[in-house]
């Protein structure tokens, strides 16, 4: 190895030391816990090592529970959520005046803080004694009946959680998307034009493909936080989330670390190893599908 790589490998060290003993180390430390049956964090003991923390996570109504909410919110998210975005996104690239001060409305929503969104979201959904809700009033204008979206049904909370994650993460994938619309080489639209190409096939035709690797980038991400969601629980129906059959998988893990039924090392490491397992696969088919839809 010559000087220059080893100086290379030398600036990388602290980059490679950090991740070492952030992620690597925690990530073998939990799948070794989740193997330890009965691991006591206080005493550092365990009375044998198997599945049954597995067995115990996989059949326990809480987690599926929580499988189930994530899977929804994942489902209809990530779709709706960049889809819509692309739509704005192209919408503003078609604007020639205020065109920063639309961006920088639409990004507002992505530095503002995540429970004071959630707070919001809950006053304008949440039926009380003395108000139905702004959303509520807005119904009964058109004819139709309240629904408690905070306290009611499940479909309902289902409803505003999805409404109020999309509502958050719009923002930040509005600005991907738009800052790789306008990095599309303006020939190619030129040449199109000339040639009476219509609009929607200069969209189907060029744009998408040029910027399909932001697109996948974004449902990557999407699919990652969408799996990784319960601060928008939390925000929306409070900490109790196995009450309000609101949990989520990361939900389920800092319950059995630190809630009310918490307490459960060797179980949440479970969860988090099944979540992690999840995650990797879905990551994987996104890469296979991308080697034939994505255009580098």
């Amino acid at each position: 190895m010559d000087y220059k790589n080893r100086k290379g490998w030398l600036y990388l060290l602290p980059a490679f030391l950090f991740l070492g003993a952030f992620m690597i180390y925690p990530l073998i430390d939990v799948f070794v816990y989740s193997f330890e049956e009965g691991y006591n964090s206080a005493s550092q003991t365990f009375f044998g090592t198997g599945l049954y923390n597995y067995s115990y996570v996989l059949h326990d109504p809480y987690f599926l529970q929580a499988v189930k909410n994530t899977l929804i919110l994942v489902i209809i998210t990530v779709p709706l959520s960049t889809g819509l975005a692309l739509l704005i996104s192209v919408a503003l690239s078609s604007i020639q005046k205020l065109r920063e001060l639309f961006q920088t409305v639409y990004f507002l929503p992505y530095v503002t803080n995540t429970l004071a969104v959630g707070l919001v979201f809950m006053i304008l959904f949440k039926k009380t004694a003395y108000s139905d809700g702004l959303v509520n009033l807005l119904i009964q204008c058109f004819g139709g009946s309240s629904v408690d979206f905070i306290d009611g049904p499940y479909w309902a909370k289902m409803f505003v959680l999805c409404f109020y994650t999309i509502w958050v993460v719009m923002p930040f994938k509005i600005l991907i998307l738009t800052s790789a619309l306008a990095s599309v080489n303006q020939t190619y639209y030129n040449a199109a034009r000339v040639d009476g190409t219509p609009k929607w096939r200069i969209f189907t035709r060029i744009t998408l493909p040029m910027i399909s690797p932001m697109i996948f980038y974004l449902i990557i991400t999407g699919f990652i936080g969408a799996f990784k969601a319960y601060s928008d629980a939390v925000a929306l129906f409070g900490t109790d989330l196995n009450a309000a059959e609101m949990n989520t998988i990361v939900g389920y893990v800092y319950d059995m670390l630190y809630g009310d039924s918490g307490g459960y090392p060797s179980y949440a490491s479970a969860a988090a190893i099944i979540l992690f397992a999840i995650v990797l696969t879905i990551t994987c088919i996104n890469l296979l599908v991308s080697k034939k839809h994505v255009h580098y």
